[in-house]
């Protein structure tokens, strides 16, 4: 298990390398809940250099590799944030990348990982982790996972220890999970750190594994084609027996949001946050708006956890509302 300590260790390490968001005010939320609540902020790691808090956990570990490794190059696989990130880390450490992404990754996506001089190799979507194990077999190569690595948890936790250094008495963080390496470093930095803070992780409904996991108590199972239903392209990965034992231990709960209301948050996050969040970003905002029964009440921080979002999506998510509230008015 990942400690605090790890967690420290990497944000030494990444801190040259990553931007440290700030925690921004959501007057604009402006609803009982809110008042009641006292309040919600983001957190925006859509401002990382790459767009995503993938960052994190790829320059912690590709910091940590050693010189026969390094020479080696790295591979990855991903759907898209994770690949820029581990693209971006091996660029910044002189060293080669392959990548290996869904044939259906946005294509905004695949050209940020192609720009930090990344060799992308496009697949099915059931066949990223295959033919990733093939590359490291040919090339020698180390592989950089997305989620199931304490490095890789130690870097994405050093989300929380700012969130926790920027709103001491915070008492809700709402964390994104899929593959659960963001939400397992999160929440074990913020409950060493602040132990009364409930950290919750939220899914997309069509792709709500972890949560199924989480109350079940064991991982179950779910085809590649049921989560890949979700318009939330980040969110479709399942934990691993690693973050799996981060989430049962520190987590205080999973919830789970519709299709509709991942769109709606994107929209009122750009509308009125001025923030550009994909849908896999729009999440955690999107259950503070839309599941408040089902949160504790308290000062609450949404991680938003990405920005890497399709043109031609974001131009329809932002359509919608403006017709629904023209719809509204009339």
């Amino acid at each position: 298990m990942v400690t605090l300590d790890d967690v420290r260790a990497a944000a030494a390490r990444i801190a040259s390398a990553v931007v440290r968001t700030p925690l921004l005010p959501c007057p604009w939320v402006g609803n009982e809940r809110s008042a009641a609540d006292r309040g919600l902020w983001l957190k925006p790691e859509n401002l990382q250099p790459i767009g995503a808090f993938k960052m994190r956990g790829a320059h912690n570990a590709v910091a940590r590799l050693d010189e026969d490794a390094r020479a080696r190059g790295v591979v990855a696989y991903s759907s898209g944030n994770h690949a820029q990130a581990v693209a971006h880390a091996a660029a910044a450490a002189g060293i080669t990348a392959h990548i290996v992404m869904p044939a259906s990754t946005p294509q905004v996506k695949i050209d940020n990982t192609r720009s930090h001089g990344a060799e992308v190799v496009l697949v099915g979507d059931d066949e990223r982790e295959a033919v990733a194990y093939e590359i490291v077999a040919e090339r020698g190569a180390v592989l950089v996972p997305p989620f199931d690595h304490p490095d890789v948890i130690a870097g994405q936790g050093t989300a929380g220890l700012e969130i926790v250094e920027d709103l001491p008495d915070v008492d809700v963080v709402l964390v994104p999970v899929s593959g659960g390496g963001l939400a397992s470093g999160i929440a074990t930095a913020v409950t060493a750190l602040r132990p009364d803070a409930k950290v919750i992780g939220v899914e997309p409904e069509l792709a709500s594994d972890a949560r199924e996991s989480f109350r079940a108590g064991e991982l179950v199972d779910w085809p590649v084609a049921d989560r890949f239903r979700t318009i939330a392209d980040g969110l479709r990965s399942q934990p691993s027996e690693l973050t799996f034992a981060h989430l049962r231990n520190r987590l205080h709960d999973i919830v789970t949001v519709t299709e509709d209301e991942i769109r709606s948050a994107m929209a009122a996050l750009a509308q009125k946050g001025r923030l550009v969040a994909e849908p896999s970003g729009a999440v955690s905002t999107a259950a503070y708006l839309f599941r408040g029964d089902e949160l504790p009440a308290g000062r609450t921080v949404a991680v938003v956890s990405g920005g890497n979002v399709d043109p031609a999506l974001l131009a329809d998510v932002l359509t919608a509302r403006t017709d629904e509230e023209d719809r509204a008015d009339d």
